[in-house]
């Protein structure tokens, strides 16, 4: 059973979400305050981190920080802020998904389907490239740059792969986003242009350490 954290400082909201998403077969906990969110995180293993930023003791972004540092677990980063630079910048911070309040229970509901079933139906197989320097281990999630880890977040992972296994080929934006994220996604276009320029510094990163 897939298990979900929600973080949102109002009771009313998160118990809303949790009756919503426990219909739906998966285990919820729920926390009003970040401090209380890294405990339950780093006693349970979750698969889903549903994060408002607007918290009473600390920021969603630190928290996305802070779990983004010890995990690569999907995260929702929930908030009103609805500006392209506000977006731009959760994702920079490792969140995998930006969803703008308000939004009803069912929207919630349906993204969170949608992420397990596109998780359900990754094949498993490693890819290889550049006589081996770069491999892409899709059932361990894991991509190494000339023996070296790069730690990426689950939807860096994704892009990667989907660009991977499309190799010689040339992907729309759009064809990008319906191959990762779904005919479903109401996310913003520029999503895969972030995720695309961090890959792209991380891999960087990693030649030259190597």
């Amino acid at each position: 059973m897939n298990k979900i954290l929600i973080v949102e400082d109002e009771e009313k909201i998160s118990n809303v979400q949790k009756a919503y998403l426990e219909k739906e077969g998966y285990e919820v906990y729920t926390s009003t305050t970040g401090l209380k969110a890294l405990e339950l995180f780093d006693s349970i293993e979750f698969n889903l981190i549903i994060l408002d930023l607007m918290l009473p003791d600390i920021q969603g972004e630190e928290i996305c920080k802070i779990i983004r540092n010890k995990s690569d677990v999907y995260i929702f980063m929930v908030t009103a802020k609805s500006a392209l630079e506000d977006r731009i910048e959760g994702l920079n911070t490792g969140a995998d998904e930006y969803l703008v309040k308000p939004f009803s229970p069912r929207e919630l509901v349906a993204r969170v389907n949608s992420l397990f079933r596109r998780l359900a139906s990754n094949n498993t197989s490693i890819l290889s490239f550049d006589n081996g320097n770069l491999e892409i281990h899709k059932d361990s999630r894991i991509v190494k740059v000339k023996g070296l880890e790069v730690s990426l977040t689950p939807n860096e992972f994704d892009i990667l792969y989907a660009l991977a296994i499309n190799k010689g080929k040339v992907l729309t934006r759009e064809q990008l986003i319906d191959r990762v994220f779904g005919m479903d996604f109401e996310g913003f276009d520029r999503t895969v242009d972030v995720h695309i320029k961090n890959i792209r510094k991380k891999n960087r990163g990693r030649q030259q350490k190597s």
